[in-house]
């Protein structure tokens, strides 16, 4: 009988959002369908990604770059950061196991909140080592709590921020105070996928880490605001030694040609990415609104995304809005629901299908 190592026998697959086609398959809904659940972007992508992306298919007979010269020196370039503080992945979920695999090892331990991102506890367990998983306080990374939980086995840190499904932010002197008590020997990777959309006025700017030589290993990705989801493109900015060990365990042309050049060319749209912000910020203030109507307990948001608070179970809610054609997801919390911030039509056909089910005035 085939032996698997012991670790992976603790794994809880990732589970994303339902796709829209398995919802159509599984209810027979020929109607639309809308996807409040994975934290995409309505407008879709860049008109200036989709141009790079259709003129890069005429080279998929062609290996990608390896070495991601073009969008690396891009990167540095918009982030005013030396090219070799840059590594690249297959989204930042590949440079989370990346982390755990160079970092961690049997016997040692990464911290993490209960609440988080859940691919966290999934490296943990890739690399062998023990998730440390601390209680969240009044919906936030308690680092209090976590800088307690340090010890020799300690070797990675992994803060979300804002946090992923929460929605709350960590500020800049809150930060600032707990990576300076963090001890060396420890990696503190601080994983902003939502960092675009973050509204906090005194939302940290970690690269400002990388530059004065922290071990903070910073993540970034195009699958947000800049709706590239579907190619795989994450970014990471940390000092040069570290980027290096990352990029020894990362696998050979793990981000494609399309991918790379469709991340380009969204860098230089503003247009599209100030809009994309605008328009979740108007559906934030709309769906917030609504909640507070509704006598719904919400974490004020700060991503793309609002997580709300049911005075019940929630999977029961989340099934029925999925009979109606309205994919959200559950979390971490059972009375809880993270739900995408869509278009405008689409977060008014949410709430309508919500006031349907809850019973709501």
């Amino acid at each position: 009988m085939l032996k698997t190592r012991t670790s992976l026998q603790k794994i809880e697959p990732y589970k994303p959002g339902k796709p829209v086609e398995e919802l159509a398959r599984e209810y027979g809904i020929t109607g639309e369908i809308i996807k409040l659940a994975s934290n995409e972007n309505p407008l879709g992508a860049s008109p200036r990604a989709l141009a790079a992306l259709s003129q890069s298919l005429n080279e998929t007979h062609l290996y990608p770059d390896n070495t991601c010269y073009a969008l690396i020196n891009r990167l540095a370039k918009v982030h005013e950061i030396s090219a070799r503080s840059i590594t690249i992945g297959n989204g930042s979920v590949e440079i989370i196991l990346n982390a755990a695999l160079v970092y961690a090892e049997p016997g040692t331990e990464i911290i993490m909140s209960d609440v988080s991102f859940v691919m966290y506890p999934i490296a943990a367990h890739i690399s062998g080592a023990q998730p440390v998983k601390i209680p969240t306080k009044n919906f936030k990374h308690d680092l209090e709590a976590m800088l307690k939980a340090v010890s020799e086995k300690t070797r990675i840190i992994f803060l979300d921020n804002p946090n992923n499904p929460l929605g709350s932010v960590i500020s800049a002197g809150e930060l600032d105070a707990f990576v300076e008590r963090v001890p060396e020997h420890v990696l503190i990777v601080i994983d902003e996928a939502y960092y675009e959309y973050a509204g906090s006025l005194d939302y940290p700017q970690s690269i400002n880490y990388v530059n004065s030589g922290r071990n903070v290993l910073v993540l970034r990705t195009f699958s947000k605001i800049y709706g590239l989801a579907a190619l795989r493109v994450g970014y990471g900015f940390g000092k040069p030694e570290i980027v290096e060990c990352l990029n020894k365990v990362r696998l050979p042309f793990s981000v494609s040609r399309p991918g790379q050049a469709a991340a380009v060319a969204a860098l230089d749209d503003d247009e599209h990415r100030d809009g994309s912000r605008a328009l979740n910020e108007q559906g934030k203030v709309y769906l917030t609104k609504e909640f507070e109507r509704m006598g719904i307990e919400y974490v004020p948001p700060n991503g793309n995304f609002i997580f709300a608070r049911f005075k019940q179970d929630a999977l029961p809610i989340a099934k029925a809005l999925e009979q109606q054609g309205i994919i959200v997801r559950p979390v971490q919390t059972p009375d809880a629901l993270r739900i995408t911030i869509g278009t405008p039509e689409q977060n008014q056909r949410f709430i309508k299908a919500l006031e349907g089910i809850l019973g709501a005035k």
